[in-house]
């Protein structure tokens, strides 16, 4: 980097000549001089030690010049707004992710969704909303996702061309291309930010109720086993992270996810991540492999971000021989669905099970599953609490606790409810107690509405 100190601390300014109007450059003359820009670092700086370059703020300030300096070697007239923009994408290219950058900056937006290289559409509030952002070509686009992929050790390509990957921040990636992907690279980035939302935000945003918070908690600290279910950007993930907090500090936590993205606050948690096969096809390791193991690791909580396939069978048992107060989410509409659903994936294994004795360990392993549901205005509510009270007749009974009511849209298109308890006293309240946990006060005559 020494060739372009002195340019650095000396930026040209021959572009700025008194007296004469600087005016627009348009965008594809932008993108030219950033792509000439680029080449010509390339050239001037040792690209090793471009990480270096961005562990202090002295250090990206000083490259920041450097970069400017090249601009203006460009010769083309530029105003001093558009000279930094450039300046600032060419420092993205380089150290981060190019255009997504401002988006990923930005902290009211949820989900950043790429359709093609020209076409990024942003989730604010649960609102989705076109950007005027866009990739160069295709090229660019793959250029950004292997940068993503590549940095949790996955890979993407014909031969593999479907990945789930994260970012350094815990933001969920999913990435399809061509062949799948008709159009062109596919890139969806589900946020989740550096601090997750916790207890007082869910309370702020409505998206349960005091006594229904202090219900949960109690059922974690009593070691219930708890499915949360919901629909996709219901806010399961949230709400594991948010409940996953009332573990206590002393209990060790193993935590298995195929990308990991949940953030526990304890000190004592073990993270497993599944892996893909490699390029020969070989050497995939699945969730349910990583759960077999767990048990071997002498865990106190088993918290599983989401059973999707034969795991769940394995996960039924763990709940059901001492690693009580287990976690987990999954993808369904109702409680109901969810019992449904975790009969159907215990069955996927190659062990064969009579149904009866699958929903006999679904209803001794689950004691509560919490629903967690998408409004239309984009806001997320917990729409249902219900504890599985046993199996009777091949039948899995449950019993409502805790239920949201829909009344309508409000005049300012905001959904209008009612959260309310349904007077029945839990089942499990006898295993709160007995772990020194009040039932919530006022629980029968619980009503809130928004």
């Amino acid at each position: 980097m020494s060739d372009t100190n002195a340019s650095s601390s000396n930026p040209v300014r021959s572009n700025e000549r008194p007296g004469r109007p600087v005016r627009p450059v348009g965008d594809t003359v932008q993108q030219h001089i950033k792509t000439a820009v680029h080449k010509e670092l390339i050239k001037r700086v040792d690209l090793d030690k471009l990480a270096e370059i961005q562990e202090t703020r002295g250090a990206q300030l000083q490259f920041f010049n450097v970069i400017q300096s090249l601009v203006n070697e460009q010769g083309v007239p530029l105003s001093a707004t558009e000279r930094d923009k450039l300046t600032q994408e060419v420092v993205d290219e380089v150290f981060g992710l190019g255009p997504l950058e401002p988006l990923l900056k930005d902290d009211t937006i949820s989900d950043i969704l790429v359709n093609t290289y020209n076409s990024i559409y942003v989730e604010r509030r649960g609102v989705l909303e076109k950007t005027t952002l866009t990739f160069q070509d295709n090229r660019h686009l793959m250029h950004t996702i292997d940068k993503i992929v590549s940095a949790v050790g996955r890979r993407v390509d014909e031969s593999s061309p479907m990945v789930d990957a994260r970012l350094p921040d815990g933001s969920r990636v999913n990435v399809i291309i061509p062949p799948l992907a008709v159009d062109g690279p596919i890139l969806s980035i589900r946020r989740f930010g550096s601090s997750p939302l916790g207890a007082a935000d869910l309370l702020r945003n409505h998206a349960l109720t005091p006594p229904m918070l202090e219900f949960l908690s109690g059922c974690v600290k009593a070691r219930l086993n708890i499915v949360i279910s919901g629909g996709t950007g219901s806010g399961k993930t949230t709400l594991l992270n948010t409940l996953s907090s009332y573990i206590s500090e002393r209990e060790r936590i193993v935590t298995i996810e195929d990308s990991a993205e949940l953030q526990l606050r304890q000190e004592h948690v073990v993270r497993l991540e599944t892996r893909p096969p490699n390029v020969e096809g070989k050497g995939a390791i699945k969730q349910r492999e990583l759960v077999i193991n767990a048990l071997r690791m002498r865990p106190d909580r088993v918290v599983l971000g989401e059973v999707r396939g034969e795991e769940t069978l394995d996960m039924l048992q763990a709940m059901n021989t001492g690693h009580d107060g287990s976690l987990t989410t999954i993808h369904s509409n109702t409680p109901r669905d969810a019992l449904a659903r975790l009969e159907t994936m215990a069955m996927m294994g190659e062990v064969r099970i009579a149904e009866k004795a699958i929903r006999a360990q679904i209803a001794a392993a689950v004691h509560i599953i919490v629903q967690a549901s998408r409004m239309s205005d984009g806001t997320r509510r917990i729409t249902h609490i219900t504890e599985l009270t046993g199996a009777f007749s091949d039948v899995i009974s449950m019993q409502d606790i805790f239920l949201f009511e829909k009344k309508g849209i409000g005049p300012n298109g905001k959904v209008r409810g009612r959260f309310y308890a349904t007077g029945i006293v839990p089942k499990c309240a006898d295993k709160l107690q007995a772990a020194g946990i009040p039932i919530p006060i006022g629980l029968a005559d619980h009503s809130f509405e928004i």
